[in-house]
């Protein structure tokens, strides 16, 4: 078809940057085994870090969930969506994050988009972290602002940068950063905010459950408290092992958010039963503090081998263990390879990593064996990665 859709020459030049992507279908439940295309494989790729997606607790919860709400919420939060499962999975969020009160939104990408853009406008400035996740950059370029990137996980150059904001200032980061698994510097971002009297957003999609001792995040982490970072996002499919996100934050932010977030306002709300499976989850994140430390464990088995066997690994602490390739089509290739041998490993490109720092994404969880991490490194380092 020739004209607008003629798609045909921009799939091809995707196709020969090695940027074009290909899905695979998953039969059954996630886990660390998983039936990938009819295949038997090996799951490295997954952010369910503790191991929860297919846990039989969050499945009862869910059944439970669904015989009592049904499937489908039927409409916003404002209309007739909200429901007491809702209501419940929020105040055990805001709990959870010692804040007054948390807002659920149907995607960590909505929350991101909705908050940035109802707390800016014209004649504003937000600053971002270079590496921010998409949906970070697009709220804060969607807010109207002025938006300006400072180095990655750079303080100084973020305090020159706020020297020069207009209007309202936001700083916005993530608190781990999901292709390169390095934490923000938080401390000092909370710093440089309270001096220059400027907002402070921390997305934590991928450090709740997975950082503090009782899987608190990055806040967590280094000890922070709730009026040093007063903005904070999460998303509960990840660790949580369900679907959706969050806002936590003061009595104020959430209501303004509700007046004001257009992807909360103007979205079916997530179905209630997935409330009611993600308080279970957060139950058993609270309360089984070995999950964290097996998954420790874990990482320090990887980083060790690979060490070991010269691969060189990005540094990072998280369950995100990047392998540089630098070439787009390096990384698909060792991906493949790695499939051959019965491991999914997803090869990471550009866009979401910057031209010339494509890479291999190992992630780890909680529930995977020391066998299997053994073997995986054996592979790597027979492929020459």
């Amino acid at each position: 078809m020739a004209g607008f859709y003629d798609f045909s020459g921009e799939l091809g030049r995707l196709e020969q940057q090695g940027l074009y992507r290909r899905r695979r279908v998953v039969d059954g439940p996630q886990g660390v085994l998983l039936n990938v295309d009819g295949r038997r494989m090996v799951n490295f790729c997954s952010n369910d870090y503790l191991g929860l997606a297919a846990d039989p607790r969050l499945v009862d919860a869910f059944q439970r969930g669904a015989e009592r709400y049904g499937v489908g919420s039927g409409s916003a939060h404002l209309i007739c969506g909200h429901s007491a499962a809702h209501h419940a999975l929020e105040d055990a969020l805001a709990e959870f994050t010692s804040r007054r009160r948390a807002l659920l939104f149907s995607t960590g990408y909505m929350a991101n988009v909705g908050t940035i853009s109802a707390l800016l406008g014209r004649g504003d400035t937000v600053l971002e972290d270079r590496l921010n996740h998409a949906s970070l950059l697009d709220g804060g370029l969607l807010a109207g602002a002025r938006f300006r990137r400072y180095h990655h996980a750079d303080p100084a150059d973020l305090a020159a940068k706020l020297a020069t904001g207009s209007g309202k200032v936001l700083v916005v980061s993530d608190g781990v950063f999901s292709m390169d698994g390095d934490l923000a510097p938080l401390p000092a971002l909370a710093a440089l905010a309270g001096r220059h009297d400027a907002g402070l957003l921390i997305d934590d999609a991928h450090g709740f459950g997975v950082l503090g001792a009782r899987g608190g995040g990055i806040v967590e982490h280094f000890g922070l408290s709730a009026e040093q970072v007063p903005i904070l996002i999460g998303t509960l499919g990840k660790a949580f092992g369900t679907f959706g996100a969050f806002v936590a934050g003061s009595d104020d932010l959430i209501e303004l958010l509700i007046q004001k977030a257009r992807s909360y306002v103007f979205t079916t709300a997530m179905p209630p039963a997935v409330a009611e499976a993600t308080r279970t989850a957060l139950r058993i994140v609270r309360d089984e503090t070995w999950r964290r430390e097996r998954l420790r464990e874990l990482i320090a088995r990887f980083r060790q081998g690979a060490e070991q066997l010269g691969l060189p690994l990005m540094a990072s602490e998280t369950a995100i263990q990047p392998l540089p390739t630098g070439d787009s089509e390096r990384a698909v290739a060792l991906s493949n390879a790695l499939a051959e041998r019965g491991f999914w490993v997803g090869a990471i490109r550009p866009p979401t990593v910057p031209a010339g720092t494509a890479r291999l994404r190992v992630t780890l969880t909680a529930l995977h064996d020391d066998a299997q991490i053994d073997a995986l490194l054996e592979a790597l380092s027979e492929l020459g990665a």
